[in-house]
């Protein structure tokens, strides 16, 4: 199986077997690379396996594939994509969105309301370990939007200016969280526990710090650097959820709500500042903000499609949308920034 190398930008060019053909999806875009069978009963787990050194290869160049018309009808299909892939997938632990576990260590993709965008960001950023790759599958496409858009995170690392980058690597980014206020998931789901202990021996591997609060509140702060070097490539990727966590990136009417409610910006249900606690200028939030939209790719869900990212490359969001919609979400192969 011979791979192409189009520039990025170029006319949609495609490779060509007599099943399954590999192209760009959008022509001004090499994300994401887009292999589509001529065969909607080929079995994506057994071609994947046939082809898995090359597929690899791809991923680590675009940052994302889909694959599109092939036999993944599913749940338990999809699960086992992944598992050619990756092997064991990860159970969701320390969480910041609603889930619903549909079979195995598959979950909705968020239980978010449907009316609301999510802003883009790489799975679990926020965390010490994270994982290196995340899929989706759609079960049901929405009746209108419910896109997944995706940004290839080493073009919003060079689109944000360098006195940016140099402030945030220089300070890195923290992350503050308050749990049992009445807004977001309480600690008991984030963490899957109910002992407090537990909890708190987490957070100390995880270097996490962790404040109890009266009436059986919890808040934590971590800081982390904001960028990753990829293990393969060597390229600067921007990685981390400074922008998605920040009130300021927030629908307005969500913010005005949130400012009555808490008086200070480290009360509030999630907020990020620098690493040293001081708040993250308005204009600099704006500016990041623009530059994941700048390089943002969109495209319709189809009934079927399978979507694989290098989660350290690309963040992913969700375009608000209307009837039903079914996205599943699995998730491997569990590193930290000290193992890359």
């Amino acid at each position: 199986m011979s791979s192409i190398s189009p520039d990025a930008g170029s006319a949609a060019a495609v490779m060509t077997t007599s099943v399954v053909s590999a192209e760009f999806l959008q022509p001004e875009s090499s994300l994401p690379r887009l292999y589509r069978s001529a065969d909607p009963n080929l079995d994506l787990a057994r071609w994947v396996g046939d082809n898995l050194e090359h597929l690899q290869s791809e991923l680590a160049r675009y940052g994302g594939i889909l694959f599109r018309n092939f036999g993944v009808n599913t749940p338990e299909q999809f699960e086992e994509f992944i598992r050619v892939i990756s092997h064991d997938l990860l159970d969701y632990y320390e969480r910041a969105s609603p889930r619903t576990q549909v079979s195995g260590k598959i979950y909705t993709s968020t239980d978010h309301p449907a009316n609301q965008p999510i802003f883009l960001h790489n799975e679990n950023s926020y965390r010490r370990t994270f994982n290196k790759k995340i899929f989706f599958y759609c079960e049901t496409p929405a009746e209108r939007g419910g896109e997944t858009p995706i940004a290839d995170c080493r073009k919003v690392f060079d689109e944000i200016s360098p006195e940016v980058r140099s402030r945030f690597i220089e300070k890195r980014w923290m992350y503050v969280r308050n749990y049992g206020d009445g807004f977001g998931l309480p600690w008991r789901v984030v963490f899957q526990t109910d002992d407090r202990r537990a909890v708190e021996e987490h957070c100390r591997g995880n270097n996490i710090d962790v404040e109890w609060k009266n009436d059986d509140r919890l808040r934590t702060s971590a800081t982390f650097p904001p960028v990753l070097k990829h293990p393969l490539t060597g390229e600067m990727s921007w990685f981390n959820h400074a922008t998605f966590f920040n009130l300021s990136t927030l629908e307005p009417w969500v913010q005005e709500a949130l400012r009555e409610e808490f008086d200070r910006p480290e009360d509030m249900p999630t907020n990020t500042f620098y690493g040293d606690g001081s708040p993250i200028e308005p204009e600099v939030l704006d500016h990041m903000r623009a530059a994941y939209r700048k390089h943002t790719v969109s495209f319709p869900w189809v009934k079927g499609d399978v979507m694989v990212l290098d989660n350290t490359l690309v963040a992913h969001g969700r375009a608000p949308y209307a009837g039903p919609r079914k996205i599943l979400v699995g998730m491997s192969e569990p590193t930290t920034r000290e193992e890359l």
